[in-house]
């Protein structure tokens, strides 16, 4: 789908591109909105998202397969960098939401941005293979759940599906989440003796949890963590027991969604198929 600069600026002059829409379509402004929100509707042969675009004597078409019986609310999978929010905070009303890809990964020297400002058409991942079709309204109005440190990356989900928010609100103490822990030098099995011995004592109360090495060299090894529920903290908590130095956290499961191959810094849609 393309998008012409030229349509970023709105004429003075005109009529509202719904009120166009009302008109040719026979419908509600709700319906006309959500028309030109999906991508039907082209002034001029461009695509325009915008129903307050305003238009006078250009041409305006509709796609003639166009149809909102498929508009659904949706879920967004995002991989959060390191240093960002987790996007359980609302944006500042005057914080940016537009800017590209290069702009938008640059850390604010006043203090970790808030991932949020990636939920935007040109952070979308081009290897999205959900088939749903892309409208502005999918990025709006969409809850987050579930905390993740700073400190970390990975797996961040957005929902404007009450049935999914929901799921992670009331679930989530039964739901396991999955990090992958990298930490400074080799690890041997028995060095996590320490974290073992302090999951076994009942007066620490610590959560369930599963921790064991994945690949070690004299550089660098990383752990698999799987935990139910959400324990912002726990990962540096056993890890520090264990005199292990963290110098990468990702988190790449959440329930029965993985984060896969997402590039950091973008989202795509839940697949049909899945669910937390």
């Amino acid at each position: 789908m393309k998008f012409s600069k030229s349509m970023g600026e709105h004429p003075s002059e005109g009529e509202r591109l719904s009120k166009r829409i009302m008109q040719l379509r026979d419908c509600s402004r709700r319906e006309a909105e959500q028309y030109i929100e999906a991508g039907f509707v082209r002034v001029d042969g461009v695509v325009v998202q915008e129903p307050q675009f305003r238009v006078a004597t250009q041409t305006v078409t509709v796609d003639a397969h166009a149809s909102l019986l498929n508009l659904v609310s949706v879920t967004l999978i995002l991989n959060k960098p390191v240093g960002w929010t987790d996007g359980l905070e609302p944006l500042p009303a005057d914080r940016p939401t537009s800017a590209g890809k290069s702009a938008q990964l640059r850390r604010a020297p006043t203090g970790p941005n808030n991932v949020r400002s990636l939920l935007t058409m040109a952070q979308h991942s081009q290897h999205d293979r959900s088939g749903v079709r892309l409208m502005k309204s999918h990025l709006a109005k969409l809850d987050a759940g579930v905390p993740l440190e700073n400190e970390a990356s990975g797996l961040v989900a957005f929902t404007q599906d009450f049935r999914v928010r929901r799921k992670l609100m009331e679930d989530m103490p039964f739901m396991e989440q999955e990090l992958m822990v990298d930490v400074r030098g080799e690890v041997l099995p028995e060095a996590l003796i320490p974290i073992e011995r302090a999951m076994r004592d009942e007066r620490l109360r610590l959560p369930d949890f599963k921790i064991s090495v994945g690949s070690s060299n004299s550089e660098r090894s990383q752990l698999r963590l799987a935990v139910k529920g959400s324990h912002l903290g726990l990962a540096p908590y056993v890890c520090d027991l264990a005199g292990l130095q963290i110098m990468a956290m990702r988190r790449i499961r959440l329930g029965r969604v993985s984060l896969g191959d997402l590039d950091e810094g973008t989202w795509r849609y839940l697949n049909e198929g899945e669910r937390f």
